[in-house]
C-alpha cells in the first residue's frame, strides 16, 4: 500500500527537480504495490541512505543545511534561487542566503551566472547596492552569501495596492539613478531596472539588489565577447514589461540610455500604479513598446506636477538620442526639481496623496 507521505516526497523531489516525471513515473507504479520510496531511491537511482536522509530533512532541499550558518526563515523565491535569513555563526551577523535551485546547479549557463553576480556584488561598494560577501559551494548546494536587508521591494508594495507619491517616486529614482551612475562609472550597464529589483527599508533608503542580467558596456553591444554566464550580446535581456524599444526589437545594444527607459517605466508604475503598456502576451506588449504613444490621463487627473510628467516622457521617449544621455543629467533634474518643491506651498490635501507604509519583511 502505498504510503502517503512517500508520494508527497516523491513529488516534491519532482518538484524541486531531483527527479524527472520519467523516472518518477516508472518509481510510483512500484510505489503503489507497496514498495517503500527510500528503498526505491537506493536500489533504482544508487542513492544513498545518507543523501536519502537528507533530502527528508530538509524537505527535499528546501531548507538548506550550510555548515557555519544557522538557517531561521526562508525569504523569498525566484527564477532561479530561493532566499533564506540565516545566522553566520563566525561573526554573529544575520546574512541573507540566496541559494541555487538544484535543477539550476545542472544548468552551467544559469549557474556561471549565479556566480558571476554573487562575484560582482562583492566587488562593488555604494550604499545604493545591496552588499555581496561572496560565493562558495558545499557538495551540490551553490550559495551567496549577501547584507540583510530589513524592508519589501517596490513592487511588493505596490502589489498591495499602494501607489507612491510624486515626491516619494522621484526620491527613490534620484537614489535609483545615483547607483545607475556608479554603475556607469564601472563600465557597467544593469539591462534590468524595475520595481522588483529595488527595495526600500525599514529607514526609508533604497536598494538595488539584482544584478543578474548586468553587462560590461562593450560586452553589451552587439557583436561583442561575453562574459561567461552573461546572457549572450545583443540578445534582449530583462523584464518585458520594462524593455526599451530599442531592446524589445531585439539584437540593439544596450546602453545607459536603456536603463534610464527602464527607470522611467519604473517611475511610472510608482505613481500611477499599473504598467505604461500591458497585454495579454509578452509579443503584445513588445510591440506597444516599440510602436504605441505613452498615454496616461493618470498623469493629468491627479494633480502632479508638470515636471513629473516631463520626466516620464522625457526618460521613456521611443528614441534613444531624446532620452537622458547621462545619469549626471538625470539626477540633476530630479535634485533641482525637489529642491523647487521645497519652496513651494502645494496646497494639495494630505490625505490625497498615496501614502506608502513602512516595508515590514526582511529580504536582500
Amino acid at each position: 500500500m502505498t504510503l502517503p507521505d512517500d508520494t508527497r516526497f516523491l513529488a516534491l523531489l519532482v518538484h524541486r527537480g531531483w527527479i524527472g516525471r520519467g523516472e518518477a513515473e516508472l518509481l510510483l507504479p512500484l510505489l503503489k504495490g507497496g514498495e517503500p520510496l527510500d528503498g526505491l531511491l537506493a536500489t533504482r537511482l544508487k542513492w544513498s541512505a545518507a543523501e536519502i536522509a537528507r533530502l527528508r530533512r530538509t524537505n527535499a532541499g528546501e531548507i538548506p543545511e550550510i555548515p557555519g550558518y544557522d538557517v531561521i526563515a526562508k525569504l523569498g523565491t525566484g527564477g532561479t534561487a530561493d532566499v533564506f535569513r540565516a545566522l553566520d555563526k563566525k561573526s554573529g551577523r544575520i546574512v541573507a542566503l540566496k541559494v541555487l535551485k538544484p535543477e539550476c546547479v545542472r544548468n552551467d549557463a544559469i549557474r556561471q551566472a549565479f556566480v558571476r553576480e554573487a562575484r560582482l556584488l562583492e566587488a562593488l561598494e555604494h550604499p545604493g547596492l545591496v552588499k555581496g560577501f561572496g560565493v562558495a559551494r558545499h557538495n551540490t548546494t551553490y550559495f551567496a552569501r549577501l547584507e540583510c536587508i530589513d524592508g519589501s521591494t517596490l513592487l511588493e508594495i505596490l502589489d498591495q495596492g499602494h501607489p507612491f507619491g510624486e515626491e516619494e517616486a522621484l526620491r527613490i529614482v534620484l537614489s535609483v539613478a545615483e547607483t545607475m551612475s556608479y554603475l556607469a562609472g564601472k563600465e557597467l550597464v544593469h539591462r534590468d531596472v524595475k520595481p522588483g529589483n529595488v527595495m526600500l527599508d525599514s529607514s526609508g533608503r533604497v536598494k538595488l539588489i539584482d544584478l543578474g542580467f548586468a553587462a560590461s558596456t562593450d560586452a553589451a553591444a552587439p557583436g561583442a565577447g561575453s562574459d561567461a554566464g552573461a546572457p549572450a550580446p545583443g540578445t534582449a535581456v530583462g523584464t518585458v514589461a520594462y524593455l526599451s524599444p530599442e531592446q524589445a526589437r531585439g539584437g540593439a545594444a544596450a546602453d545607459l540610455r536603456s536603463d534610464v527607459y527602464s527607470l522611467g517605466v519604473t517611475l511610472f508604475h510608482l505613481v500611477v500604479g499599473r504598467l505604461p503598456f500591458e497585454g495579454s502576451k509578452d509579443s503584445e506588449v513588445l510591440r506597444k513598446q516599440v510602436t504605441q504613444a505613452l498615454s496616461s490621463p493618470e498623469l493629468k487627473s491627479r494633480g502632479f506636477s508638470p515636471h513629473l510628467a516631463y520626466f516620464v516622457q522625457k526618460m521613456m521617449a521611443k528614441e534613444a538620442d531624446i532620452r537622458y544621455q547621462s545619469w549626471k543629467e538625470l539626477v540633476d533634474d530630479i535634485q533641482s526639481q525637489l529642491a523647487g518643491r521645497e519652496h513651494l506651498d502645494f496646497e494639495k490635501d494630505a490625505a490625497e496623496r498615496p501614502r506608502t507604509p513602512p516595508p515590514r519583511r526582511r529580504r536582500f
